[in-house]
């Protein structure tokens, strides 16, 4: 398998491009101090992000998996979003062995 030059160039500049922004956030972030209402609005947007991913799901399958998406939703408001989203597996899981 050979690589062309222009795609690994392509490659590496959108590494160098990901990187600079990742590290030029870190250090904004440092700099800034936010006010109380905005860290609320930020706080908000990862499980905003969640439920925009898994909503579809909700909509597009069967009863099992809205009412995953429902635990998800009702989960993320009090934990992170990892035991949120495997609340979900777990309920999606067991309505299905339960023939859902």
């Amino acid at each position: 398998m050979t690589v062309d030059l222009n795609t690994l160039l392509a490659i590496l500049a959108m590494a160098a491009a990901t990187i600079t922004t990742r590290q030029t956030g870190l250090l904004v972030g440092r700099l800034l101090r936010l006010s109380p209402r905005a860290e609320d609005i930020l706080a908000a947007i990862p499980p905003s992000v969640l439920m925009a991913v898994v909503t579809p799901t909700a909509f597009a399958t069967g009863w099992a998996e809205t009412a995953g998406c429902a635990v998800v939703a009702l989960a993320a408001n009090r934990l992170p979003l990892l035991p949120a989203a495997a609340a979900g597996v777990v309920t999606v899981a067991a309505l299905r062995a339960a023939g859902l």
